[in-house]
């Protein structure tokens, strides 16, 4: 068995690099292949963030990867789990998180987005700000930046 990168997977999907993607396809299609979670949660954001792909388009890909002969997904059952909530508007990356915590009583986050997205989802795990912080205004919230850090 041998595990990919992410960036083997992205030349797959994004055939940006023709020579890599060929090489990747053959890969991929001589089976015997383990995808890490980890590898899922980066090639969903170098599809959405670095390549500017719908969401919709990286989620099928990520569908189609798992689905692949061959292929080995780690925890994938709980990467479908992952997949299913993103039909109800969650974000892979915090679908995928929120599975995973599955044994928790609630997940807690400063991400207001992720708490309204989670609440109208009716989830088993409640998705909830920290008690002792009242949430962000939303205009505070898009000029800050999600990840921005507030050091210079």
């Amino acid at each position: 068995m041998r595990a990919v990168d992410t960036n083997v997977l992205a030349r797959y999907y994004l055939a940006d690099d023709q020579a890599q993607a060929r090489v990747a396809k053959g890969v991929l299609e001589s089976g015997d292949v383990f995808i890490p979670k980890t590898v899922l949660l980066e090639l969903a954001w170098v599809l959405r963030s670095v390549a500017e792909q719908p969401a919709s388009k990286a989620l099928d890909c990520l569908r189609h990867l798992a689905a692949l002969p061959g292929v080995i997904v780690e925890d994938a059952d709980e990467v479908q789990a992952a997949l299913e909530l993103c039909a109800q508007g969650l974000e892979f990356a915090d679908a995928l998180h929120l599975c995973a915590s599955s044994a928790c009583t609630e997940m807690l986050t400063f991400d207001d987005r992720f708490v309204r997205r989670a609440s109208k989802a009716r989830l088993d795990i409640p998705v909830t700000r920290p008690a002792s912080i009242p949430p962000t205004p939303p205009a505070a919230h898009e000029k800050r930046g999600r990840y921005r850090s507030h050091r210079r």
